[in-house]
């Protein structure tokens, strides 16, 4: 329940709406935010600015001669921070997802949404550069709510042609950008470089998701947050009391009152002066507590702050807080909640860990030709008829080598020049196993096999060999 739920003048009204949608006419509200300045909005530019040299960054960073990241969809390949994800090792990819997951939840349950206003792409290029670009063109907030109400003079004409250029423009940048996470920036120079009849296929992908990545920040927007993204509902279940989000102080603040000069001040802080609504680019009003459409973007803190700065009041009316904390002066991070969802993310971060550190750079799987016999060979050795795949997982070629550690015995390949391996292929094939029938005990005996790449081992597996009886 909203802690204002309790207050005689509080208006309720807003649950009977969508702060996106017009409750008269059910058609949809534009939001023009008015710019914010302060120093959350500095520090999110500071970070921004961070993060997106990251992004752009990291397609050009390589080990040993490997992308660090590269999540090639078409040909069953991933590299996360330098390790390759062959179809082999999908399971890894899936549990290092799952990961993911639970870190959200757990930095969400303690922290709130501020993954979505500060580190979420969407919310990144939305607010901080194509927000950013419409300010330049089309000016502050009150100036792009009377350019969309104004006809269609030359002015509105040349700078929503300008907008849509240059939006275009960067949406083109960011789809490059994605192919070459998932291409690489090596293929990708060549998509640029060489004709484009010979890469049609990326070409049209690439043109595709600039005009996805268009629709999205030109007319999508906010409801790619409050409509399309199931995170923000999420929050229903994943917050409590102690979370810390974007919170109004209530006690301090209500009751709301203008303020006016030369009168004995006996309300609340809050002088409903409403900027806390005029820069939220989702359209809500903090003061009614924690709402699904907020994504913790800091905007109402700085202009709360701004107000309560030049009114004489102690900043701090919205600010990040727990709703425990500001209800009774008491917060509690760490609850039983927070600590299984810890206790769940170590386990699946050991797990990680150890498949990362004992997985091979090879797997095989051999197995004895069904309905075959072993053979008995004019020398008293024994020998038996296999069929094996051999998978390369890494993203370099190889030429392993194949060879019996247990007992003492010989390979024979039926067919195959070579085990040559390219990054992430295969070979597949026959091959006798003679073994001398003195290092034979039992009628069917175990038998230790390695994949070698010269003098490293890279796997070790096990199969079963037949003799005859004595």
């Amino acid at each position: 329940m909203n802690p204002l739920d309790t207050h005689p003048d509080f208006d309720e009204s807003f649950r009977d709406n969508f702060a996106a949608v017009d409750n008269t006419t059910g058609k949809r509200n534009w939001f023009f935010p008015q710019k914010p300045t302060g120093k959350w909005h500095n520090r999110r530019v500071w970070f921004t600015i961070f993060q997106l040299s990251v992004m752009f960054g990291l397609p050009f960073i390589k080990v040993n001669g490997q992308p660090l990241f590269l999540f090639n969809i078409l040909e069953r390949k991933f590299i996360i921070f330098g390790l390759f994800i062959g179809p082999q090792d999908y399971w890894l990819f899936g549990l290092m997802m799952i990961s993911f997951f639970v870190f959200i939840v757990l930095f969400t349950t303690v922290f709130g949404r501020v993954w979505c206003g500060w580190a979420c792409p969407q919310t990144v290029f939305m607010e901080m550069v194509f927000r950013k670009i419409e300010y330049v063109i089309e000016g502050d907030w009150k100036a792009q709510r009377a350019l969309e109400k104004a006809p269609w003079n030359n002015e509105k004409i040349v700078k929503r042609t300008l907008k849509v250029v240059v939006f275009m423009t960067v949406s083109f940048l960011i789809a490059n950008l994605l192919l070459s996470y998932f291409v690489g920036v090596d293929r990708l120079w060549r998509i640029v470089s060489e004709p484009i009849t010979e890469h049609l296929t990326l070409f049209l992908g690439i043109c595709a998701f600039t005009l996805i990545f268009f629709f999205n920040f030109a007319w999508l927007r906010d409801q790619a947050c409050t409509v399309v993204c199931p995170y923000g509902r999420l929050q229903g279940v994943l917050l409590d009391k102690n979370s810390v989000v974007i919170a109004y102080d209530y006690k301090r603040g209500e009751p709301r009152e203008k303020l006016h000069k030369g009168k004995e001040r006996t309300a609340g802080d809050c002088i409903n002066c409403f900027q806390c609504v005029n820069v939220c680019p989702t359209g809500i009003d903090i003061r009614n507590g924690t709402q699904m459409e907020c994504v913790n973007c800091t905007a109402c803190i700085d202009a709360c702050d701004n107000i309560m700065e030049k009114v004489n009041l102690p900043k701090g009316l919205i600010r990040f807080d727990s709703e425990n904390n500001i209800a009774s002066g008491k917060s509690k991070l760490i609850t039983t909640r927070t600590i299984a969802y810890a206790v769940v993310l170590t386990a699946l971060w050991v797990a990680l860990g150890y498949a990362i550190l004992t997985r091979d750079d090879t797997e095989t799987t051999m197995l004895r030709v069904p309905g075959s016999r072993y053979i008995e060979n004019p020398d008293g050795s024994i020998s038996n008829l296999y069929t094996f795949k051999l998978f390369n997982k890494t993203n370099h070629a190889i030429d392993p080598q194949m060879r019996i550690l247990f007992p003492k015995g010989t390979l024979k390949f039926a067919g195959i020049p070579s085990l040559h391996l390219d990054g992430a292929g295969m070979v597949e094939g026959s091959v006798f196993i003679t073994i001398p029938k003195t290092e034979i005990a039992n009628r069917r005996t175990e038998i230790k096999l390695a994949i070698y790449a010269g003098s490293e081992k890279l796997e070790e597996f096990k199969t079963t060999f037949i003799a005859p009886e004595e």
